[in-house]
Order: structure tokens, then sequence, then C-alpha cells
């Protein structure tokens, strides 16, 4: 790595530390939000945001087709190409559907005696993503027949036979599709990452068949599904709910932050800075269920904040009933709830009397305990439909609720049992400073470029987030100040579990907490606003710096294609981060 690249991270965080250097004294600061701003550039500007947001989101975010007839094959079934004469076997692609094995893949001059020239390995892996047959090192591939054979139950989508002769085409599902056949594999085309297990159960929730992921609820897989129903089952159809997600919470963001902070340029730099930050960007574009978790956890918050700010039970309620759809989606939800619960708390001890204490406790129980409950335990309808049980009435059955029970006591002991190595690995310490990168896809070219994805968070949200949220911690010990208490512990509450778990972890568990990072930067961009004249410098160009950093992290965390050595002289700030 160049001594120059270090020139960049060293600039970027001198400029922040100058940022923080410049906010009113912490002791004396006007805590107070009184500006409201104009409604009406307020709506123009957001919409410009969200809709730049959301035509670079979905820009190339995968082919809109793919083989959609596959042909089931038992074990034992078997296919025969006919090549049309002496010809040479150059390369076959393949595109597996559902369920894992082998197909055995043998030539033939005659049509009659067969010989293995090599394999077509449908590993779990390879789901939904464009392969290539494995030859045997030495065999012949000259033939003039072909034929593969099932050596256990599976779907197989399409086949391409690349020869000397050229492309060979047969007939049935398997040659039927020849125009989708691609040059080669790329992320536009196949599954990558944990793709392979969430599009792949979305596509079984709905086919009725039993879903081969069930380390996590049902709900996030549900959702992907909605694409795939709309879409198909393509790159851009298991990808697109999670992406549109994404784009919503750009407006959630903006009304969260409008209802801490008033209204004007600190709403709308923290949305700013949400649409360009690494993490969010990467994080909704692939198809795993880490987004919808993150959506419900903004509003379970936003609406836990406008209970505290002003009582009404609605709202409370509102939390219960995004924190239990959050949950059914995936358990890090659960360590938000937590965090809610403090902060329920904390507003009890402060407002309290006895009767509305106790009114307030069984309301609770209703709303973030007996609904996330029912909405959870509904989420498993497939599996009840994939096992043969019919209708709502399932619901009330020993049966299901069994299949309930037992994926719960499946998570808990999978979860505790993932300590398998991976080069992207890492821990929460690491993940505070943006220190090791997870790389989720990764693809060299002859030309001398290369393209892929990586899932970490904009340098200016890491590391002046932190710094915001140690300087949230002095205001809520030493001022008293609810806002930054309210953010810290939602912040606490998505970090500390990590902690002490110990289980094999990557940098997108902090995805959810990098929320309370950027509501922790703008209550300091409050905090300058209501205190310093000069308020806009700091806060534009911060907000400017974070732009600009997308910009040129672009090709990291979209898949863009770049020059290798420019990427690594531009991208690569630390020894561990893989660009």
């Amino acid at each position: 790595m160049s001594y120059l690249t270090y020139i960049f991270p060293a600039a970027f965080l001198l400029l922040i530390v100058l940022f923080f250097l410049g906010t009113p004294s912490l002791r004396e600061a006007e805590l107070s939000v009184n500006y409201r701003g104009r409604t009406r550039s307020e709506a123009l500007i957001l919409s410009v945001i969200i809709i730049l947001y959301t035509v670079t989101a979905f820009y190339k975010l995968g082919d809109t087709e793919a083989p959609q007839s596959f042909r089931h094959f038992s074990a034992g079934d078997s296919v025969t190409i006919e090549l049309g004469g002496d010809t040479v076997i150059e390369e076959i692609l393949f595109y597996p559907g559902l369920n894992t094995g082998k197909y055995l893949l043998e030539c033939s001059y005659d049509g009659e005696h067969y010989s293995p020239v090599g394999s077509l390995d449908q590993k779990y892996s390879a789901l939904f993503k464009w392969s290539k047959a494995e030859f045997t090192e030495g065999a012949d591939t000259s033939a003039g027949f072909v034929r593969i054979t099932a050596q256990a139950d599976m779907y197989l989508g399409e086949l391409s036979l690349r020869t000397d002769r050229g492309v060979i085409s047969g007939e049935g599902e398997l040659f039927d599709e020849q125009e989708l056949v691609p040059d080669s594999m790329t992320y536009l085309n196949s599954t990558y990452f944990d793709e392979i297990y969430h599009a792949r159960t979305a596509y079984e929730n709905l086919n009725g068949v039993y879903p081969y992921e069930i380390s996590h609820p049902p709900l996030g897989k549900l959702i992907i599904a909605v694409g795939i129903r709309l879409f198909g089952m393509t790159p851009f159809g298991w990808r697109f709910s999670g992406t549109l997600f994404g784009a919503f919470m750009l407006p959630v963001m903006f009304v969260f932050l409008k209802k801490l902070f008033g209204g004007g340029a600190v709403p709308l730099c923290g949305t700013a800075m949400l649409a360009a930050d690494f993490m969010h960007f990467t994080q909704t574009r692939i198809a795993t269920i880490d987004t919808y978790a993150v959506f419900f956890i903004l509003l379970m918050y936003l609406f836990m904040y406008l209970y505290i700010s002003g009582g009404r039970l609605r709202y409370l309620a509102l939390s219960g009933l995004f924190f239990g759809i959050g949950a059914a989606c995936k358990w890090t939800c659960l360590y938000a709830g937590a965090g809610l619960a403090v902060i329920w708390l904390l507003y009890q001890i402060r407002h309290f009397r006895l009767g509305r204490f106790i009114a307030n406790c069984l309301f609770c129980l209703v709303f973030f305990v007996l609904v996330p409950a029912c909405v959870y335990y509904v989420s498993y309808l497939p599996y009840g439909t994939a096992k043969g049980m019919e209708g709502i009435g399932m619901l009330f059955t020993g049966d299901y609720a069994n299949i309930v029970l037992d994926n719960q006591r499946f998570m808990l002991s999978y979860h505790s049992a993932v300590h398998s190595e991976h080069p992207y690995s890492s821990r929460w310490y690491q993940w505070i400073l943006d220190i090791r990168p997870i790389l989720y896809y990764l693809q060299y070219y002859d030309d001398g470029t290369r393209s892929s994805f990586g899932a970490f968070l904009n340098p200016v949200l890491c590391w002046g987030g932190l710094i915001a949220i140690f300087l949230n911690g002095y205001l809520a010990l030493f001022r008293r100040d609810i806002i930054s208490e309210f953010i810290v512990i939602g912040y606490l509450a998505q970090l500390l579990p990590w902690v002490f778990i110990t289980r094999t972890t990557f940098e997108y568990h902090y995805f959810p907490a990098s929320v309370f990072l950027l509501l922790a930067m703008c209550r300091i961009f409050s905090l300058m606003r209501e205190n310093r004249s000069d308020w806009r410098i700091g806060v534009f160009g911060l907000t400017g710096m974070s732009a600009a950093l997308f910009v040129l992290f672009y090709p990291a965390i979209s898949g863009m294609t770049v020059d290798r050595e420019l990427g690594s002289l531009l991208m690569k700030w630390l020894p561990s981060w893989p660009f």
C-alpha cells in the first residue's frame, strides 16, 4: 500500500476533529430546540435527496430476467443432449435451482457407451447462481452425445454447452431460456454472499417448500418474497424489497430528526448523511434481512420518543407494534427492545404515579409482549403450509406450536455455535473505528479492473459519530439532556450485547447502531445551530464531506468496475481495508 493513501484518512479525521473543536461549550450551551425552518423548502430538498438516492440505489441493482423454468430431477434421472457429430466440449454453464447434490457428466461417441468426464456440483452456496461444470483432469470431452445424471432430488434451470462448434442447444426446460445465459457470472445475474440463504428461503416460502434457512425468524424473508412475487426469481426481484426499504428509511429518519431537533438544516443534513452512508447503501441492496430490522428499529424508537415527549399511549402502542414486527425479522431487534425498556423505565421514574405506573405496565404487557408474540407466532404460517397444514386454524394446533418452539431452540443453538473462521470477521471494537469492513463480493477481470461490494460505515459517520456519542454521553450525565440520554441508550443497546457475544461476528452487525451515531451527530448539529452564528460552515461542511466520500468510495460499495491500482490508491485507507 502506498503511503500516499494514509494522507486521506488523516486529512478527513483532522477535519472531523476540527469540526468538534468548534462545538459550543457543553457546560454552558443552550440545549432547547427552538428552530422550525421552512416546510416548503424542506419538502423540496428532502424530495431531491430521496430521488437521487433511490435512483442511485436501484441503478444496476441486478438483472430483471433470469431462468424461471426448472427441470425436476429425481435421483437417477438423466438427460441426454445430442451434439450432432464429433464435438469438443469446452465449457458448460448451468443455473441451479432448489436442493443440493451432484449431476454426473458423461460423454459418448455413439450414444450407447458413456464415460464419466466430470460433474455439475449443485452446492448450497451456488443456488440461483451461474456456475461452471467441473471436468475431471485429463478427461476427453470430445463426443457426439452428453448425458447428465442426477445423484439427488434437485431442480436445474438452464444449461449452456459451449463447444468448438459454438453453443449447442437442446430441448425442454434446460434449453428454453438460452437468451438469458450470460458470458460470465456476476452479481448482476447471480446470488452473492448470504443471498444464497435468504433469497432462496423467500422463494421456498412462495412455493410451499419448507425453508432451508431457519436460523432467523421468517418475516424478513417474507418481505423479500414480495419483490420476488412482483418481479420473479431474479436478482432485481430478490433485492427489490430491501432497496425500497432503504429508500423508505430516508423520510423516516427525516421525520425522526425533525421531531428531535426541529426543522431546517439539521434534519435535512442528517437525512443526506444517511443517504451517503456506505453501510446503508450496501446493506439495503443485498437480499438479506438486516435492512428490515434497522427500518423497524427506527420506527420503534421514533414512536417511543413521541411517547416520552407527550405521554400519548397510541405512540407507545405503535412502538410496541414495530418492536414486534422487527423481532419477527431478526433477533437484533430484541436488543433494541431492551433499550426501549430502559428509556420507558426512566420516563416512568421521572413521572411516577403509582396508579398510572401500574396501568402503563399492563398496557406494555399487551403491546410489548402479547402483540409482538402474536406477530412473531403468525409469521411462521409458511412453515405450517409447507408441512401440509391449511388455513388460519393451523395456528391453534399443537403441531404448529411445536414448529415455532422447535425453531426457537434451533436458533439458540445455532447462533451460540457459530465460531467458524472467516477472512472478514471482526469484533465490536473494530466496528466502532471502521477497522475491518466485510467484503461481500469481489471479482477481478483480465483487463486489470475489479468489481466489489464492501460493507462498512462512511468514515465521517463512523469516526464523527463516535465522538458525538461521547459528547452526548456527557450531556446526558452532566446536563440531564433527555435527547442525548435517549440517543446514547439506543446506541448502547445495539452495541453492548456484542461485547459479550463470542460467536463469529461481522461489521454489518454494527448497522443498527449506526443510526444512533447519526442521531448523536445531529444532536451536536442542533447545539451548534442554537449557540453559534457560524454553525452552517461546520454542519454543511461535514455533510459535504460525507457526500464526497460516498462519491469516492462508490466503486467499492456498488460493484462498479474500477482500475485495480487506482482503486487501491484511493480507497485502501487502512491496511485492513480489502480494496
